[in-house]
């Protein structure tokens, strides 16, 4: 009994050996993931793939901005600018100092407001172009980019937006300008 007891033995301990030349660090063999971790190249190809993909292409950053930067301009075409309110003041000081006393009503009104309400209007028409112009580059920008990237649906939905906002924009400020809309009320 003593020599299957020592028998037994000495096949754990072969057992033993051969699992911790297995594990051993500089075989080369196996590693285990606590291996790999503690030497770094589970991080570093983890890093390495990072950069990768970030050298893939394009994050869609840019086209964000854009759609964005579109909705925005659209808001302001529709709401007024700081730029369109001075450039209509401006416009009413002119309209002012040109009419005599002597003139009639009716030219009174168009130099005094119609050109500043014009003015307006041609500035926030200039809003909603810009808007509508960047919504479209951001929409159409794909085609012109990485093969196989698809943008973001928020970005196409936010640049729908602002492409939306511009067309708004556009059409009130020519029916502004034209005098369709809220037009010069008669002097009589």
């Amino acid at each position: 009994m003593e020599t299957t007891t020592d028998q037994t033995a000495a096949e754990d301990a072969r057992t033993e050996g051969a699992a911790t030349e297995e594990a051993a660090p500089g075989d080369g063999t196996t590693k285990d993931a606590a291996t790999e971790d503690a030497s770094g190249t589970g991080a570093d190809a983890d890093a390495d793939a990072g950069t990768d993909a970030e050298a893939a292409g394009p994050s869609g950053v840019g086209q964000g901005a854009g759609a964005v930067v579109s909705v925005a301009l659209g808001i302001v075409s529709l709401t007024g600018t700081w730029t369109g309110t001075v450039a209509a003041a401006r416009e009413t000081l002119v309209g002012q100092l040109r009419t005599s006393s002597t003139a009639s009503v009716s030219q009174q009104i168009k130099e005094v407001y119609g050109d500043a309400w014009h003015t307006t209007a041609l500035w926030a028409g200039l809003f909603a172009l810009v808007a509508l112009v960047t919504a479209a580059v951001v929409l159409v920008r794909p085609a012109f980019g990485a093969p196989g990237r698809p943008q973001a649906p928020w970005i196409r939905s936010v640049a729908w937006a602002g492409v939306a906002l511009g067309v708004i924009g556009l059409l009130l400020a020519v029916l502004k300008y034209s005098d369709a809309l809220l037009g010069l009320p008669p002097a009589s």
